[in-house]
């Protein structure tokens, strides 16, 4: 769940970004469209996306941050569907969003503070192109990253039906032990979860993101009343609601078809959720439970990393090394907080070894994010 990030490691934020602003290469170029790169000027008060109407395929928007706050930038479908996200532009850097849009209408929205709705405006897409799925490995893909969104989905439910039961029953201590078990699940789905609207905020809003619409509710606050006052007794009524969230989005989850690019944005996404947000622990504030996040992120990542795997050994075998050294390397680094079956909490952790994890996933994130541009690419 997106929410505005409290940075205290300002520079891991930099990093990710500038990784992914210089991750152009041929790929970005053949991949972009006719027309090349379309840019998009992003302030605190202003989203100037240079192209308003599209040709069907995949095209790349180049965010350029010049505002005073961090943005974020979508493009949405009907139903305020996710088709492509890109977020943490800091100021004066530029990421960029590949996405591919069958005809249609959409709207593009910049998010200056990472709030709210965000400055909208129409985009129109007309004509039609050849699917990437038509690509009989990146059809592999899809199906085979599928079946593990649905076996990750189901334990989901499982999961969350366990906790949800604890804290009906009052039980604390089950709960407190159940709750990052549960969460791990959702947290390996997120980048499929998100892309279904207000069901993502209230199953995993924090409580500064609240709004009158979208009140506070879902796992963190149960969260906070387990570890802050260790009261649950008045919290069946949001528990049986958390339970049937979950529920809804593993069913849309498991039946939403999948592109190749959603799994390479995705595992790119999965990342930057650790290192520019989870990292500074705002996600899991009152358990500190961060680390089982970490680890689950990271999870979710390496399955789409591993989906996309026959593509991307056909097209660029350079690039699978270095990303399965990327990925070794920040597994060694976990191993590290390993207790017993789960992970250290986050506030036994000292500044400098969760700069060394965040460390470790920028530099996995960086061959990650090129990705996108490889299956893309003609």
């Amino acid at each position: 769940m997106r929410t505005p990030r409290i940075l205290a490691l300002v520079a891991v934020g930099t990093l990710s970004g500038a990784l992914t602003a210089c991750s152009g290469d041929k790929a970005d170029d053949t991949a972009a469209g006719s027309g090349g790169p379309i840019t998009v000027k992003a302030t605190d008060t202003a989203c100037e996306v240079g192209k308003t109407t599209l040709d069907a395929g995949t095209h790349v928007f180049t965010v350029t941050n010049s505002g005073a706050k961090v943005t974020e930038f979508y493009v949405y479908a009907a139903g305020d569907r996710v088709m492509g996200e890109v977020e943490n532009i800091a100021p004066g850097l530029s990421r960029e969003l590949r996405v591919e849009l069958p005809a249609g209408t959409y709207q593009t929205a910049c998010k200056p503070g990472m709030i709210g709705t965000g400055i909208r405006a129409a985009l129109t897409v007309s004509g039609s192109a050849a699917p990437l799925t038509e690509d009989a490995a990146l059809q592999q893909a899809t199906a085979s990253y599928s079946r593990y969104i649905t076996a990750q989905s189901e334990a989901l439910v499982q999961k969350t039906t366990e906790f949800v039961t604890a804290v009906k029953a009052g039980d604390v201590a089950k709960s407190k032990q159940l709750f990052p078990i549960a969460r791990t699940y959702y947290e390996r789905i997120e980048p499929v979860a998100e892309i279904f609207g207000d069901l993502d905020p209230k199953i995993d809003g924090r409580e500064d993101g609240a709004t009158k619409e979208l009140p506070f509710t879902g796992f963190h606050k149960l969260e906070k009343d387990l570890w802050v006052s260790g009261d649950i007794s008045k919290d069946g009524a949001i528990a049986d609601q958390l339970l049937a969230d979950v529920k809804e989005i593993a069913a849309k989850a498991k039946a939403e078809p999948l592109k190749p690019l959603e799994l390479a944005n995705g595992a790119k996404e999965l990342l930057d959720e650790v290192a520019n947000g989870k990292i500074t622990g705002e996600e899991d504030r009152y358990s500190h439970t961060d680390l089982w996040d970490f680890a689950a992120n990271v999870d979710g990542s390496q399955a789409a990393v591993a989906a996309l795997r026959p593509a991307l050994e056909q097209r660029d075998p350079a690039l699978v090394k270095q990303i399965d050294e990327g990925f070794a390397a920040v597994e060694t680094e976990l191993a590290k907080y390993r207790d017993g079956d789960g992970w250290k909490f986050w506030n036994e952790l000292t500044e400098a070894q969760l700069k060394g994890l965040s460390d470790a996933i920028n530099a996995l994130a960086e061959p990650i994010s090129k990705i996108a541009g490889v299956i893309a690419a003609k």
